[in-house]
């Protein structure tokens, strides 16, 4: 198992700057991960350096309280990819879900899908904030709307990715899409744990010290 090519090397932090940035896409580089997840005004910067590289570029889309409207995301989207993404991580609308306003909510999937095109969208679903079933009719619109992964958790809400989650999400979406489990991924043996549930795709800003066998102190 490659594991490096599992982790989004992740830095979403409001005070990150540019020299921060550098030495993620450096990292990224050097331990050949999957891609470098940043904020979209980090984007453009990320894409220079990382230009000939197999790592990708990860942007956050309507984050981190998925409160922003469609027509938001859907313009942070396009601008995030002119700039050099290619993948985009957005937030579901959880407002929405708990109204059981699921039009809103596959719409809101869909539109920033169509606007993306060819490239990965990934869900992020927020589950600390989601009852089961609300979690489960999620994963079932983000497989309507074509998406390409469900994604635990922002990293920036109450709790980050649990094995049972990661589990249920990947029963729910079966083939149809992929996981990604974020957020409070500590150790080695956590991400090991997580691809047996059913992950496919670890965001973290521990990757170098899990790669390691060291012990994860960072968060987003």
């Amino acid at each position: 198992m490659e594991l490096n090519k599992y982790i989004d090397h992740t830095l979403l932090k409001a005070d990150a700057n540019k020299e921060d940035i550098i030495n993620l896409c450096k990292e990224a580089m050097e331990y050949n991960f999957a891609t470098v997840c940043v904020n979209p005004t980090h984007v453009k910067l990320a894409a220079e350096i990382l230009k000939g590289s197999d790592v990708g570029i990860t942007s956050v889309v309507g984050f981190p309280l998925g409160a922003s409207t469609t027509d938001s995301k859907v313009f942070e989207t396009k601008n995030a990819i002119e700039n050099g993404a290619t993948e985009i991580d957005m937030v579901i609308n959880v407002g929405a879900i708990k109204d059981k306003n699921w039009d809103l909510v596959l719409f809101d999937m869909q539109q920033v899908k169509k606007v993306a095109k060819n490239s990965i969208v990934k869900v992020i679903l927020e589950n600390c904030l989601l009852k089961k079933d609300e979690i489960i009719k999620a994963c079932e619109l983000a497989v309507e709307a074509k998406l390409d992964f469900v994604k635990t958790s922002t990293g920036f809400s109450t709790n980050g990715a649990i094995f049972e989650d990661v589990k249920l999400m990947k029963e729910t979406i079966k083939d149809k899409a992929l996981v990604k489990a974020a957020g409070g991924i500590r150790s080695y043996e956590d991400a090991i744990r997580m691809i047996e549930s059913g992950a496919s795709r670890l965001g973290t800003s521990g990757g170098i010290a899990i790669i390691k066998g060291q012990k994860n102190d960072k968060s987003y």
